[in-house]
């Protein structure tokens, strides 16, 4: 009496699936893997955020080739 077996799950699955229909069933199973997929997607993204992006250091000699045009030229 205390766990269902086979056939009783197999009864029940008959029973939805005459008061839902097939195509409702299907559609209900689509929106739940969307659902899943964007609540998996959501928690990618929080994991990105909380994680410290890290710039990248400008060539070490870009800034300094400016700073060597502005000494070299002349200044009247």
């Amino acid at each position: 009496m205390g766990s269902m077996s086979l056939t009783h799950w197999l009864i029940v699955l008959v029973i939805v699936v005459l008061l839902f229909g097939t195509k409702k069933l299907t559609n209900i199973g689509g929106d739940m893997a969307s659902a899943i997929k964007n609540f998996r997607k959501g928690l990618q993204d929080d994991d990105d955020k909380q994680q410290p992006q890290l710039k990248a250091d400008p060539e070490p000699g870009a800034t300094g080739a400016s700073e060597a045009k502005r000494e070299n030229t002349p200044q009247g």
